[in-house]
C-alpha cells in the first residue's frame, strides 16, 4: 500500500474518532419504561445522561425497539451501508445488558437486580409472606388464582416446578405493540383485576410498584436448583471497542453512589454487585 494512501486513511479515522468522541450515542428503545424513552424520563436515560456529562459529550439517541434484532441492527449497523470513505456506527452504547451475554463486549455490572412476587393486594392472597405457600394453597383458594405466565423465563419456570400452571394467564415476553410494553401491560391488567399475581424482573416490577405504591405485596425470588432469578446488568460496547469499554468501567465506579441513588429513584430492588471473574484469554 502507498504510503500517501496510509496517511489519508489515518486522517479520515481520526477525524471520525474526533467526530464520535465528542457525542455519547446511546442504542435505546424509544417506549420501554421504566428503562428508556424518547422523552428521555428512564433511569437508563438518567444515567446515560450523568456519564455524557462527566465525559463532557453530547448525548445522541438511535432509537429502536427492542426486539429481536437490535443489536445487530443498533450497536453494530452503520449509518450508511453505503459509504464508502468512512463507516460511521448508528450508536456505540446500549445501557443494559445481562453479565456474560456474548453479543456485546460487557463492562463490569452496574446494579444487580432480582425477579420478585407481585401479589395485589385485597384479592383474598393477603396472607402469603413466601412464594412457595402459592404452589401449597388449598384447591378451592388455588382455582381462584390468577398469575401472569410468560411465554418463558425464569417465573414461568418457577410456576412449573411448584404446580401453578393452570394458574396461568398467558402474556408474550415482547408485546409486539408499539404503545405498550410488558410493565405498562402488567400495571394496566393487574389493576383491571385480569390478573391478581406475577413473578416479574425487578426492574418492571418497579415501575408496576410506582404506578400504585400501595397497591402490591412485594416478595423477592430466590434462586433455587433449575431457576435463576437474579442477574447482573452491564452496559455493552462493541466487540472491539476496548477503550470505550474501559472509560465506561472508570465511570460506573466512580458513580456508584449517583447511579443507586438513580435507581432508588425507580422503586428497582437492589441486591450487593457481585465481583465478576476475570476471563482467561
Amino acid at each position: 500500500m502507498k504510503k500517501s494512501a496510509v496517511i489519508l486513511g489515518l486522517a479520515l479515522s481520526a477525524t471520525i474518532f474526533s467526530a464520535n468522541a465528542e457525542k455519547f450515542k446511546v442504542c435505546a428503545d424509544p417506549l420501554n419504561p421504566p428503562y428508556s424513552s424518547n422523552k428521555e424520563d428512564g433511569f437508563e436515560n438518567k444515567i446515560a445522561s450523568l456519564f455524557a456529562k462527566e465525559l463532557g459529550q453530547e448525548l445522541e439517541y438511535f432509537w429502536l425497539p427492542q426486539r429481536i434484532g437490535f443489536i445487530r441492527n443498533s450497536l453494530n449497523a452503520f449509518v450508511d451501508e453505503n459509504a464508502v470513505e468512512s463507516k460511521e456506527f448508528k450508536c456505540d452504547i446500549v445501557m443494559g445488558m445481562p453479565e456474560g451475554s456474548d453479543m456485546v463486549q460487557a463492562t463490569q455490572p452496574y446494579y444487580h437486580s432480582t425477579y420478585v412476587l407481585l401479589i395485589a393486594k385485597n384479592r383474598g392472597f393477603d396472607d402469603i409472606q413466601d412464594p412457595w405457600q402459592l404452589g401449597q394453597l388449598p384447591e378451592n383458594r388455588k382455582e381462584k388464582l390468577k398469575m401472569a405466565m410468560f411465554d418463558r423465563g425464569a417465573g414461568t419456570d418457577w410456576m412449573q416446578k411448584h404446580d401453578l400452571l393452570e394458574q396461568g394467564i398467558p402474556y408474550q415476553s415482547m408485546t409486539g405493540d408499539a404503545q405498550h410494553n410488558v410493565a405498562m401491560q402488567i400495571s394496566d391488567d393487574l389493576k383491571a383485576k385480569k390478573i391478581d399475581a406475577v413473578i416479574l424482573w425487578g426492574v418492571l416490577a418497579g415501575h408496576v410498584v410506582a404506578q400504585n405504591p400501595n397497591g402490591y405485596h412485594i416478595i423477592p425470588m430466590k434462586s433455587e436448583a433449575g431457576v435463576k432469578f437474579d442477574y447482573q446488568m452491564t452496559m455493552g460496547v462493541r466487540k472491539n471497542d476496548k477503550e470505550r469499554k474501559e472509560k465506561l468501567d472508570k465511570l460506573i465506579s466512580e458513580k456508584s453512589a449517583e447511579i443507586n441513588t438513580i435507581l432508588s429513584q425507580y422503586h428497582i430492588p437492589l441486591l450487593p454487585i457481585e465481583a465478576v471473574a476475570a476471563k482467561k484469554d
